[in-house]
């Protein structure tokens, strides 16, 4: 197989990803495993991206799933960003990218006035104190009764592997969190090569720019893993895009004999979702006239309307409306379908039935204020 078209492409990448019919499941912990984690910058954006690749979801769920049962946890990895794992992919992803993100955080707690002797001597107090509970940074000042700023401080134990993000703002032990898991089993290029292997699994076809830019590792090192699994991946050719697209082999049949999907799919998803995040290269699924719409100026995306796949506008909510920006005039089947994924989308965010409306215009996010990807219709001309 050298050719694809981008139709199949999407069609498989949609199935792959659990945003059709027919592909979406109730367990959570596979679906994070197999779209490679969910992007946590925003709290919203993990409850949002599973109700659109579940049959049934509540917010509870997750909830569930990252503080009681515990098969779940945030952690700071691609791109210096906080992600939710699964227990297992942990190691591989904090150790493919830890020197990346401690570089960062130990050069944090320096701006923040904090020595290498002051850090040993702080975080060995808050280790101590978290023995079989959680805290927050105020509770954690209190208790320790110092008045500096130890945000610093956690942030860098965090991504030492000696803290998680545990209950909203609150910090445990890692090894009280996930007691049987041993971040350190596995060397860095390991690591990087068992990515990688992910990365293709849950985003693949794709290209090495792809790759460098989800993971945030050089190109240097990106090669070396795909070296190591060369006889595990294909490359292909997707009529009209320019590029070389690799992906597993073990995924041949698949995108070969996929069914297309019955009926049109129609997805709202929110900022940040992985669909959008996996790729530099975005002509696949997103015209580039309509590229500033979509994402900032440092490749945040905001939250989409799909249709088979492709960007065709933007969605928003605030104040129990849901607001719609469609790029082009759509047929009228496909804007009734829009119309009840936002009613769906908007009852589970509010927990109540909300109001729709379209809007005549938008700002290009380029344009806008750091975080305008979090209210991308914010200023919209109303119908």
């Amino acid at each position: 197989m050298n050719k694809i078209s981008v139709d199949r492409v999407n069609q498989f990448l949609l199935y792959k990803q659990h945003l059709t019919e027919n592909s979406r499941i109730d367990d959570i912990v596979q679906i994070v495993n197999d779209i490679s984690g969910l992007h946590a910058t925003s709290p919203k954006t993990p409850y949002q991206s599973l109700f659109a690749r579940t049959r049934s979801f509540k917010k509870e769920y997750l909830d569930e799933e990252l503080y009681i049962k515990r098969n779940l946890g945030r952690i700071r990895c691609i791109r210096k960003t906080i992600y939710v794992l699964t227990k297992e992919m942990s190691p591989i992803f904090y150790t493919a990218t830890k020197k990346m993100v401690e570089k960062a955080s130990k050069q944090y707690a320096e701006f923040r006035g904090f020595s290498s002797e002051k850090y040993e001597e702080i975080s060995k107090s808050i280790l101590d104190i978290l023995k079989s509970r959680e805290m927050t940074a105020s509770e954690i000042k209190r208790t320790l009764k110092i008045q500096l700023d130890v945000s610093a401080i956690l942030y860098l134990m965090c991504d030492k592997g000696l803290l998680m993000r545990s209950r909203p703002r609150k910090y445990s032990s890692f090894r009280e969190y996930f007691p049987n898991i041993n971040l350190t089993k596995m060397n860095e290029m390991e690591a990087i090569t068992l990515l990688v292997q992910h990365y293709l699994s849950s985003f693949g076809p794709a290209t090495e720019n792809d790759i460098v830019w989800w993971t945030g590792l050089s190109k240097t090192q990106i090669r070396q893993a795909l070296n190591s699994i060369q006889k595990e991946t294909i490359h292909v050719k997707i009529l009209n895009l320019k590029g070389n697209f690799i992906m597993l082999r073990s995924d041949e049949n698949l995108i070969k004999n996929i069914d297309p999907p019955k009926n049109l799919v129609v997805n709202l998803l929110p900022i940040l979702d992985p669909y959008l995040m996996g790729y530099k290269d975005r002509q696949r699924y997103l015209d580039h006239k309509h590229y500033d719409k979509i994402f900032d100026r440092s490749g945040n995306a905001t939250s989409t309307i799909l249709l088979d796949g492709r960007v065709i506008g933007v969605w928003d909510y605030k104040d129990e409306l849901i607001k719609l920006f469609p790029f082009e005039k759509v047929e009228e089947d496909i804007v009734k379908r829009i119309y009840i994924e936002a009613r769906r989308i908007g009852k589970f965010i509010a927990d109540k039935e909300v109001q729709i409306k379209e809007c005549t215009s938008m700002t290009s996010l380029t344009q806008r204020t750091a975080g305008g990807v979090m209210s991308p219709l914010k200023d919209c001309g109303m119908l």
